[in-house]
């Protein structure tokens, strides 16, 4: 399967019920709005919108595109597992793309319980839900994340094959995403009875995303733009970590595809796959954000203040091999691309500009991926 076939999925999208959790963050208001734009009809689940970080007077990215009013916007919780059900089961969906996560690897130290609780018994819950309360469902895509590995610091990428861990409490709970994902595949949708279920359940795991949109607490290019904008220096807690960056698109093209092919060709599919960069755009904190400060000019300034009191991988890469050349997925974006498009999102002075660059920036996606 070519890049070219899969955008023809933009006819594919056209009509279909698709579920959405996590609808309302960054990656999932960026893979919200992908959808609208090749109108398929979706139903989101999410807590409200995360404003810690958002500026004083600015909108969180999913209540400037102004979602609410074009999707069927549920707000919820997966920690409440007969809300989901229910959800689920008014809208009987084709497809699930399950996104609801706590994503922050510094706030799971502070606030364990609740990062298992999301990532772990969410997934739960939103599998059974799946299993119990969707007939028409056909493919089921579960995001998950690069730190779901045993991180052993090597200097070559994870494959999919690879033992599930995590030192922290958020990496952990990817890890155990993986495990109960597998374990419902097995144990309810295994693809050799795929007759008889008729679902294929996938998941996807990438590195570390930017884009535009994005505001979290301790994520390096919220934490740049906030510091750009009241005219203090960004202070780097590691930067000698290396991480494989890529543009928020470029995994989202990963799990619509995963989502498609679970439909057109679910015994491919129903697997974890690597989404990452390509292997020289796996750059140390200092090296992206030095590019980074390129793009927005000499107002920008940071420093190096390392921060050792809580443990952060030093070193993690992914072997994207499999998603290659089994799903003819390739990032779509280089370095420059990502860092000139994130830079060029924040850089917008209105949110007409910003959802204007949004939408720009996917149609550009969208046709670089029916010309590659």
């Amino acid at each position: 399967m070519s890049n070219t076939d899969f955008d023809s999925a933009s006819s594919f999208w056209q009509g279909r019920r698709v579920f959405v959790t996590g609808h309302t963050g960054f990656k999932g208001s960026w893979l919200t709005a992908w959808l609208l734009q090749m109108q398929a009809q979706v139903r989101g689940f999410a807590l409200p919108p995360a404003m810690e970080g958002v500026p004083e007077g600015r909108q969180s990215f999913f209540d400037e595109l102004g979602l609410a009013a074009q999707i069927d916007h549920v707000p919820g919780d997966v920690r409440d597992q007969e809300a989901l059900r229910q959800a689920v089961k008014g809208f009987d969906p084709e497809i699930v793309i399950h996104m609801a996560a706590q994503p922050l690897v510094r706030y799971s130290y502070a606030a364990p319980v609740e990062t298992y609780a999301t990532n772990v018994m969410g997934t739960v819950h939103l599998l059974e839900a799946c299993r119990t309360a969707a007939p028409s469902l056909r493919s089921v895509v579960v995001v998950s994340s690069d730190k779901c590995y045993e991180n052993r610091e090597q200097i070559w990428g994870y494959r999919e094959t690879d033992a599930m861990g995590g030192h922290d409490p958020y990496s952990s709970s990817k890890g155990c995403t993986e495990l109960v994902t597998a374990s419902y595949r097995n144990s309810y949708f295994p693809p050799a009875r795929l007759a008889e279920h008729g679902v294929a359940l996938s998941s996807g795991r990438a590195g570390n995303v930017i884009g535009g949109g994005d505001w979290s607490p301790d994520r390096i290019v919220p934490d740049a733009m906030r510091a750009f904008a009241s005219g203090n220096p960004l202070h780097l807690r590691h930067p000698g970590a290396l991480r494989p960056w890529q543009h928020v698109l470029d995994p989202l093209a990963g799990y619509l595809r995963l989502a498609e092919m679970g439909i057109s060709d679910p015994g491919r599919c129903a697997q974890g796959w690597n989404f990452g960069p390509a292997d020289h755009m796996t750059l140390s904190v200092e090296a992206m954000i030095s590019g980074f400060a390129e793009t927005l000019g000499p107002e920008f300034q940071w420093s190096s203040q390392p921060d050792n009191s809580l443990h952060e991988a030093n070193l993690l890469k992914l072997d994207c091999s499999a998603a290659r050349q089994l799903l003819g997925w390739q990032p779509m974006l280089d370095a420059g691309d990502m860092k000139a498009w994130t830079a060029d999102w924040y850089q917008g002075q209105t949110p007409e500009q910003r959802n204007a660059t949004t939408a720009r920036q996917i149609s550009e996606y969208r046709r670089r991926l029916a010309t590659a």
